[in-house]
């Protein structure tokens, strides 16, 4: 049979090929665009932290020529009963480090001293030379120290004694630069415990400034309690502690107090209470809800648990510092500030000192007193511990805590907020992408 010929199908020209030129055009008005793009995403992803960077300077500048004074009101130390406890409160720093300075050389059987920050000061020396002289005299004493918060302290000044057993928490682990929250968290806690009968917990880092310049909180327990305090350390210290250093007893605690509680942070468990604690308790509220706080900076659903509070006729009131050691802190916790005073929430600033205390008491009743704050850090990032205390009676303490405060803070109002420059509304705006961070 003859072939059959097949027709060809005529191919189609493209766009290119019809107007070659007006092709190339357009390839090259797309590779700009795609480059006009990226440049603009990386803008605006370096923006935030550029406008950070010139707050810092001009910060900076401003703490050289108006240094504050670190003169503030104290309430003076005072017990209070709790369940089968003592509880002792401090807004001063030479009054807590004395009572804790007492504490760890009387002590008979243990040490345990964990702290944030341990300067080589003055005072750091003193706490240095009560827990060697302490292990020296066969006490087993436990220090733990954040390593990344002493980066600037000579490592020589916190190489103790060969019997004072030392965990240095690392300042840098693998994972910390991909943000893995398990391993890029740091040791925030301040915490004593003295032979299983005195605990102290609070917001008091180790240094001569923390002990005259800056009003922070600290409370004493005594009785049983204190077990709360102990195994908080213990748990972290067996958790992280080298090879050749000791495995601590965790026995179990024979008494269950329902009035004190420890609610600890810890990221390598993924385990954050201390934002639960809180949400619970303002949702809670039904009169009052005072909060002290360096760094507040509030997740969408706590500034929604505080609003709701004030929508329902709860008296919300924030003392915050109206300078912070952090002024990037103070530029995104006025990012939260006219939300909070449209809703009726009170904010009051803090003059003269620096204000650290992380605290907070609801209607008279419920009171923590701990190391986190209200900001991401802490209460998803950072290892924190926090008492919880259902108990009037200290509530009624911190109460009057709240109001001498208050008698040296001035009320910021809706209507000198609104009235506050655009180039500072603009830079509020800018800065919240970095909100995440803090």
């Amino acid at each position: 049979m003859p072939a059959v010929a097949h027709s060809s199908v005529p191919t189609v020209p493209t766009f290119d090929e019809v107007f070659p030129r007006t092709g190339a055009l357009r390839r090259s008005l797309s590779a700009r665009a795609r480059r006009a793009a990226t440049r603009g995403a990386m803008i605006a992803a370096a923006t935030p932290f550029a406008v950070a960077a010139a707050i810092m300077a001009s910060d900076a500048v401003r703490r050289r020529s108006r240094p504050l004074t670190g003169k503030f009101p104290v309430t003076p130390p005072a017990d209070r009963p709790v369940g089968e406890n003592t509880a002792r409160v401090y807004t001063f720093g030479e009054d807590v480090f004395a009572d804790m300075l007492e504490a760890i050389r009387g002590a008979r059987r243990t040490v345990m001293l964990e702290t944030y920050i341990w300067k080589d000061d003055q005072v750091g020396r003193e706490f240095k030379t009560a827990v060697e002289d302490a292990a020296a005299r066969g006490v087993d004493v436990y220090v733990v120290f954040d390593g990344f918060a002493n980066l600037v302290v000579p490592r020589s000044f916190l190489t103790f004694a060969d019997d004072v057993h030392t965990l240095r928490f690392p300042a840098y682990r693998p994972g910390s630069l991909l943000l893995n929250v398990r391993k890029s968290g740091r040791d925030h806690r301040k915490l004593l415990v003295v032979d299983d009968e005195i605990g102290f917990v609070g917001g008091f880092n180790i240094g001569a400034d923390y002990a005259n310049q800056w009003r922070d909180t600290h409370t004493r327990l005594v009785g049983p309690a204190v077990w709360e305090l102990r195994n908080a350390f213990v748990d972290f210290w067996n958790l992280h502690r080298d090879d050749d250093e000791p495995l601590l007893e965790d026995p179990g605690s024979p008494v269950w107090d329902p009035s004190v509680r420890a609610a600890r942070n810890a990221p390598a468990r993924l385990t954050f209470p201390i934002r639960n604690l809180y949400l619970d308790a303002i949702d809670r509220a039904t009169s009052s809800i005072s909060i002290t706080q360096a760094y507040f900076i509030p997740d969408r659903e706590i500034l929604g648990g505080l609003l709701q509070a004030a929508a329902r006729g709860v008296d919300v009131r924030v003392i915050v510092p109206e300078r912070s050691n952090h002024v990037l802190a103070d530029w995104l916790a006025r990012g939260h500030f006219t939300t909070l005073l449209e809703g009726g929430v009170r904010i009051f600033l803090f003059r003269d000192a620096m204000v650290h205390a992380k605290t907070a008491t609801v209607d008279g009743t419920w009171t923590t007193i701990g190391t986190a704050n209200i900001d991401r850090l802490s209460l998803t990032g950072n290892y924190e511990v926090n008492i919880e205390v259902v108990e009037p009676a200290l509530a009624e303490q911190m109460g009057a805590i709240f109001e001498t405060d208050l008698s040296n803070c001035r009320e910021l109002t809706l209507d000198e907020w609104t009235a506050r420059p655009v180039v500072a509304k603009l830079s509020e705006w800018t800065l919240q992408p970095l909100r995440p961070l803090l």
